[in-house]
C-alpha cells in the first residue's frame, strides 16, 4: 500500500509541473490555452532527440527542454496568443484546439508515429528499499525536482515584483499601464515561462507516460481536471488536487483495475459537487 501511494505522489507530482503552467495562463492570464500539451511534446522530443541521436546526457536535456519549450511559447505566444488576450473563450479555445492538430501533425512527419523511447541514467533506474517501502528510485528524483518547483513557483509569484506586476496586469490592464507596468512583457515572460514549464514535464515524463504524437491529445483532460479542481486562483490548488488525481488513479488502476480508469473522473465529479470553483477558489471565482 505504501509503494502504491509513494507512486502515487510521484505521479501526482508529474501531473503539478505538467498542467501548473495551464494554471498560470488560465488562472493569472485568463487565457485557455487546450495547446498547453503541445509544450509538453516539444519538451519530451527534445529529451529523445538530445539523448538518442546525440548521446546527451538526461540531466542536461532537462533545461534544454525548458529553455526550447519556453522558446516555442514566446515566440508563439508574440505572433498569435497575444491577438487572442481580449477573445472570447469559445475563441480562445478552437484557436489552441487548432494548434494542437497542427502540432500533432507535424510530431508525426518529423519524428514518426511510434512511441519514443529513453534510456534513463543507472542511478535513476531500478528501486530501492526503505523500511520496507518499495521506491522506485526515479520516481523519487521526480518528487524532490517537483516539490522544489512547486515552492519555487509559489515564492515567485506571492513574494516577488514579476509576480505583484502579474496579478496588477491581469486585474486592470489600463491602470498597470498607467503605473508604468510593461503589460505586454510581463504577458509574454509568463507564457514562456508556463511553456518552458510544460516543456519541463514533458521531459520528465518521456518515461513514465510515453511519448508519441497523440501526447497532447491523450493528457489535455488530466490538465483541465488538474485546474478545474484545483481552482486556478493559486498554485496550491492545482498542487494538492495533482496529489489527490494521482494518488486516486494509481490506486484505483491497482486495486480495481476493472474500472481504474474511470476513478480519477469519479473524484473529479465529487469534488466539483462540494467546491464548484475549486479548491482554493474563492467563492464567485473563475
Amino acid at each position: 500500500m505504501l509503494t502504491i501511494l509513494f507512486d502515487g505522489v510521484a505521479y501526482g507530482m508529474l501531473l503539478f509541473v505538467l498542467a501548473c503552467g495551464l494554471t498560470v495562463t488560465l488562472g493569472l492570464m485568463n487565457f485557455i490555452n487546450l495547446a498547453h500539451g503541445a509544450f509538453a511534446m516539444t519538451g519530451g522530443y527534445v529529451t529523445v532527440v538530445m539523448m538518442n541521436r546525440y548521446g546527451i546526457s538526461f540531466y542536461w536535456c532537462l533545461p534544454a527542454a525548458f529553455v526550447g519549450a519556453a522558446a516555442v511559447g514566446a515566440v508563439l505566444e508574440r505572433a498569435l496568443y497575444r491577438h487572442l488576450y481580449g477573445a472570447d473563450h469559445l475563441d480562445q479555445v478552437l484557436f489552441s484546439i487548432g494548434l494542437v492538430f497542427m502540432a500533432v501533425a507535424a510530431a508525426d512527419y518529423f519524428m514518426g508515429g511510434q512511441q519514443q523511447l529513453i534510456q534513463l541514467p543507472p542511478e535513476l533506474s531500478g528501486r530501492m528499499e526503505i523500511l520496507g517501502v518499495g521506491i522506485g528510485r526515479y520516481r523519487l528524483f521526480i518528487i524532490v525536482i517537483c516539490a522544489m518547483l512547486a515552492i519555487g513557483l509559489q515564492l515567485i509569484l506571492a513574494k516577488t515584483r514579476f509576480g505583484s506586476r502579474l496579478r496588477a496586469a491581469v486585474d486592470d490592464r489600463r491602470t498597470a499601464l498607467g503605473l508604468g507596468i510593461n503589460v505586454s512583457l510581463v504577458f509574454a515572460l509568463t507564457f514562456a515561462f508556463g511553456s518552458g514549464l510544460a516543456g519541463l514535464g514533458g521531459a520528465l515524463g518521456t518515461e513514465l507516460l510515453g511519448l508519441d504524437p497523440n501526447f497532447p491529445l491523450k493528457f489535455m483532460i488530466y490538465f483541465l481536471i488538474v485546474v478545474a479542481v484545483g481552482g486556478t486562483s493559486t498554485v496550491t490548488g492545482p498542487f494538492l488536487a495533482s496529489l489527490m488525481l494521482g494518488i486516486a488513479d494509481v490506486a484505483g488502476k491497482y486495486y480495481v483495475p476493472e474500472i481504474g480508469a474511470f476513478v480519477i473522473y469519479a473524484l473529479m465529479i465529487v469534488m466539483l459537487v462540494l467546491r464548484p470553483h475549486g479548491l482554493f477558489s474563492r467563492d464567485g471565482g473563475r
